[in-house]
């Protein structure tokens, strides 16, 4: 067996000594070749060392561009947020011949992370004809497919997978989302079955969750409630929330921008180009998105993490987290052009060809609304309002990011009350201190008044009226969120005063709103 052959075999069975020992001596035998720098590379990422893998990439794609070490490449450029570089180098990883299974769908899988739902399509496909198999690259494809619209081939792959594992949670739980279940066609039996067989937690999560969408659709109240409280009650323990990890983020915010900007603030960065769409997650964000992205001049670039990474850049603390107390503080150091200029830097990237501007559809950007205002001055800001309990329940039935710190309040009613609580009081906030900059937008008034409120969503962001708005159901952009399906179809009024439904079980904590004076009638 030659050192490359050793080398693989090494990586595929988990020796990480053996592979790094193999690909050192092809490395020094053969200083020409790429395929010692890219094992060496390999075996470094395995191993978690990602700062020290990317150079022997670069070493590898300098000595002549393959698509596999390409596509490696990209993949640990975007684990870094170097997603311009990373953009680069998976396209040029697309263009290239010899692509196995393995790159085609990490080449997906880079496409996807950099938000472009589309061009994924073609290399997860690729990857399931090469290994048909392999259920994680055909869960990949069928998650492409989902966002892209493809819903009727998303569903043939779900089924695909559920054939060959039965408790596949990701994929029961992917088909509970994709469309409205009826009386006629669900999978409540499939899922009550899947999840008395399911041992890990993680399973039970998703099968629990999917079980209170089709219940609730079936308009099975209690069902649905019991599922969602057993889940994310066993979720919050799992991950040890506490209130006052958020509370610590308000405050921080509230003590940097109460009084006004940070003593020695300038002037920001002069680019007119950004509109932020703000507010709680499952307020009509992703809706506004279509609105807005279905004007001719304008493109969505998605949920960018682009400000969050900019105020932290230049914070410059050393946490691991994106934002905590410390690097709020820390940012009071910043110049805001300098905030914007690493924003636009960060968000360039993401900007869809041939328009005049964009949309950034962050929902936790309200946080950030005071560094936006001064470190982009001519930036839109738009912040969705939905009923207070709807938002709660919306929030509460609904399974964002299991581990991301962004979401961790939403598995307890009470929890994403204090949190809806805060968001209030610093948007109220922000309207006192940047009065007009922000436009507080109804979901329920955009329901009830679509071309009113379009037109004054329109003029807020400096845009002429255009009736392709209305249509925003006919945008054949990727969805990458929980409203894929209800975005694809015309404005309806379905989503609202749906908490009353489960009414009885939320009194308490709509008593607890009412009494911190949220308008909850």
């Amino acid at each position: 067996m030659n050192l490359e052959a050793r080398a693989r075999a090494a990586l595929a069975r988990g020796d990480l000594a053996q592979a790094a020992q193999a690909a050192q001596q092809l490395a020094m035998a053969q200083p020409d070749c790429p395929a010692g720098f890219f094992l060496l590379g390999m075996a470094a990422a395995e191993a978690g060392q990602v700062a020290k893998a990317l150079p022997m990439l670069e070493q590898a794609v300098a000595r002549g561009p393959m698509a596999e070490h390409l596509a490696q490449y990209a993949r640990l450029l975007v684990l870094l947020r170097r997603d311009g570089q990373a953009g680069q180098a998976v396209r040029q990883a697309l263009a290239l011949d010899g692509a196995d299974a393995l790159t085609s769908d990490t080449i997906g899988c880079v496409l996807a992370r950099l938000g472009d739902h589309e061009a994924s399509v073609p290399p997860f496909e690729a990857a399931v004809a090469g290994e048909p198999d392999n259920l994680d690259y055909r869960y990949n494809l069928a998650a492409a497919c989902g966002f892209t619209g493809r819903v009727a081939a998303a569903r043939d792959q779900y089924e695909a997978i559920l054939s060959v594992d039965p408790g596949h949670a990701r994929a029961h739980y992917a088909l509970a989302i994709l469309s409205r279940q009826t009386e006629q066609a669900n999978h409540v039996p499939r899922l009550e079955a899947a999840l008395n067989a399911a041992t890990r937690p993680d399973d039970a999560l998703r099968l629990r969750y999917a079980l209170a969408k089709e219940e609730e659709d079936l308009g099975h109240a209690p069902a649905a409630f019991a599922h969602l409280s057993q889940a994310n009650a066993a979720h919050k323990r799992a991950i040890g929330y506490d209130f006052g990890q958020d509370a610590a983020i308000f405050d921080a915010i509230e003590r940097l921008f109460g009084n006004g900007p940070p003593p020695g603030w300038g002037a920001g960065l002069e680019e007119a180009a950004p509109i932020f769409i703000v507010g709680m997650p499952r307020t009509g964000t992703t809706l506004v998105d279509r609105i807005l992205s279905s004007h001719p001049q304008v493109g969505s670039a998605g949920e960018l993490q682009a400000m969050p990474l900019a105020v932290k850049q230049l914070a410059a603390t050393r946490s691991r987290l994106v934002i905590d107390p410390e690097t709020i503080a820390a940012s009071a150091a910043a110049d805001p052009a300098a905030i914007g200029q690493a924003y636009m830097a960060r968000a360039s990237h993401h900007r869809p060809p041939g328009k005049v501007r964009f949309i950034d559809k962050l929902p936790a950007n309200f946080l950030y609304i005071g560094h936006i205002v001064h470190a982009l001055p001519l930036a839109r800001i738009v912040c969705l309002r939905r009923h207070p309990m709807d938002t709660l329940w919306s929030n509460y039935k609904n399974l964002f990011a299991s581990q991301s710190a962004y979401y961790a309040y939403s598995y307890d009613p009470m929890d994403i009350a204090r949190y809806y609580a805060r968001f209030d009081r610093l948007m109220a906030l922000w309207d006192r201190l940047f009065a007009g900059r922000v436009l507080q937008l109804s979901y329920e008034a955009l329901v009830a008044d679509q071309e009113g409120q379009t037109r004054h969503l329109l003029a807020h962001c400096g845009l002429d009226w255009d009736a392709a708005c209305l249509s925003f159901h006919e945008n054949r952009a990727a969805v990458a969120t929980p409203s894929a399906a209800q975005v694809r179809r015309p404005i309806n009024a379905d989503a609202i005063a749906r908490w009353k439904a489960h009414e009885a079980a939320l009194a308490p904590v709509r008593d607890w709103l009412a009494g911190q004076g949220v308008k909850v009638d």
